[in-house]
């Protein structure tokens, strides 16, 4: 169940995240956190599930936006 919960949070955090110059750098943990929070989550598990959500949106993100186009 808790990764169902990371996972809505994450999907409603997708606007939420930290930039540095171009790059993403993070999901605004507060905000996450804060949403969890409000939905009657365990914050405990979710922030453990968000650091690996939060890996692999950084990767994933910042990998489609160094893609030259063809």
């Amino acid at each position: 169940m808790e990764g169902w919960e990371a996972w809505d949070i994450a999907l409603r955090c997708a606007s939420q995240l930290r930039m540095a110059q171009f790059a993403v750098i993070g999901i605004d943990m507060n905000a996450a956190l804060k949403i969890a929070e409000e939905l009657g989550y365990d914050k405990t598990s979710a922030t453990t599930l968000l650091l690996a959500c939060e890996c692999g949106i950084v990767s994933s993100v910042n990998q489609k936006n160094t893609e030259q186009p063809v």
